[in-house]
């Protein structure tokens, strides 16, 4: 069987009374999974060749759908995260810097 437990540093609320994951569905936890996954625009330059950030994001993003019962928007962002675990898919160039050149 495969371990899916989690050791976290700062897990010290949740440590204490897991009873509190259960105020929430399982749609609320991936969710905000999912919105500490996304690679805001801040941090885009910096993450978008990191093929571990940009799996985790993909496979949140396709548990949220699959958990609204949305199979057919999970499927692509699936395919998206075992793109980038295997090395099938890479970050296109930001358009903004090639249309600098472009202007330059």
């Amino acid at each position: 069987m495969v371990d899916t437990s989690v050791q976290a540093s700062n897990s010290n609320a949740i440590s204490r009374n897991p009873a509190v994951l259960k105020e929430f569905s399982a749609q609320e936890l991936a969710q905000a999974l999912l919105e500490k996954l996304t690679i805001t625009d801040g941090d885009w330059h910096r993450l978008k060749s990191n093929r571990q950030a940009r799996a985790r994001e993909q496979t949140a993003a396709a548990l949220v759908f699959l958990l609204k019962d949305q199979p057919a928007e999970a499927l692509p962002r699936l395919q998206q995260a075992v793109g980038w675990l295997d090395c099938s898919i890479s970050a296109p160039p930001c358009p903004t810097h090639g249309d600098r050149e472009r202007k330059g």
